[in-house]
């Protein structure tokens, strides 16, 4: 591992980073030449200037101890299978630096190969997924992964599961998004499915593996979610529904929008028939996706 990779993926293990702090270091040195102590001590950057006064904050250096730490750590992640990818790298997915604040490192697990396929949908939803989204699902997978379309979900309970679990049922492709770290999978109903997909599928997170899920982590995955894909598909959401955050990214990043109608007198279609009157193109069939996928 070069210098400038192994100082980037150690800074992202620090607690104290953030993706804007990270963005300051690098601007204020862009090859990451950052001082290594035997004891700790703190440095001190003005990195948050407000409308108002200078914030100082103050981020530890890493000691030489630490820094050894986290390069075994990084060992032990090759060896259960967890690789490690920056923005910098030639492997890194395309579409995925095109958002705003794209990671500066994905821990990923299982078949490498899924982050150079095209087109990927991503496909979210309720977690209290019914019938109808069942249906849906199960109606319209099959085409798409018969043209090769590869599902991006966030591994959730409810249509996310479901959109995993109908890819592999129909010999597709399908990548998760966890929030948190590879070493704990949420919800934990949902760990047999998340080493399944280990193996022949994707997992990736932001986090380094050893990092539990936060509240504000989902939010956050969210933009990854919809990052890596051509379009996304909603199907069936709340009004105040998480997976419209995904959209909301979506068409921020110029990318298609497609949602599924639904009854107006189900709450888990109020969001996704208000998406439809926003200018998401309503979706009754596969062929509605594959056309503005040009497949």
């Amino acid at each position: 591992m070069d210098d400038f990779r192994e100082r980037l993926i150690a800074l992202l293990h620090q607690s104290e980073m953030t993706w804007n702090t990270v963005f300051q270091f690098i601007k204020k040195d862009p090859s990451l030449q950052l001082d290594i102590h035997e004891e700790p001590r703190f440095c001190q950057y003005n990195l948050f200037p407000s409308s108002t006064n200078t914030i100082s904050k103050r981020i530890p250096t890493l000691t030489s101890i630490q820094f050894e730490h986290i390069s075994q750590q990084i060992e032990q992640y090759e060896k259960n299978g967890i690789k490690v990818i920056t923005i910098f790298d030639q492997n890194y997915p395309s579409l995925l630096k095109e958002i705003y604040q794209p990671p500066w490192v994905l821990f990923v697990k299982g078949d490498l190969s899924l982050l150079e396929k095209h087109p990927k949908l991503a496909v979210v939803g309720s977690r209290q997924a019914t019938p109808y989204g069942k249906n849906a699902i199960s109606l319209m997978f099959p085409p798409l992964v018969e043209k090769g379309v590869v599902i991006v979900s966030g591994l959730a309970s409810g249509i996310d599961t479901l959109a995993h679990e109908y890819a592999m049922k129909n010999g597709g492709k399908t990548i998760a998004v966890i929030a948190g770290g590879l070493y704990h999978i949420y919800p934990k109903e949902n760990a047999a499915l998340a080493k399944e997909m280990m193996k022949s599928q994707l997992i990736i997170s932001e986090y380094p593996p050893d990092t539990k899920p936060l509240r504000w982590h989902f939010p956050a995955r969210n933009r990854i979610i919809s990052g890596l894909s051509n379009g996304t598909f909603i199907i069936e959401a709340k009004r105040k529904s998480g997976s419209l955050i995904t959209a909301n990214y979506a068409v921020n990043e110029g990318r298609d929008v497609f949602s599924l109608p639904g009854s107006i007198f189900n709450q888990n279609s109020l969001g996704t028939n208000d998406l439809i009157k926003q200018g998401a193109k309503l979706v009754m069939s596969s062929e509605d996706i594959l056309e503005e996928l040009r497949l």
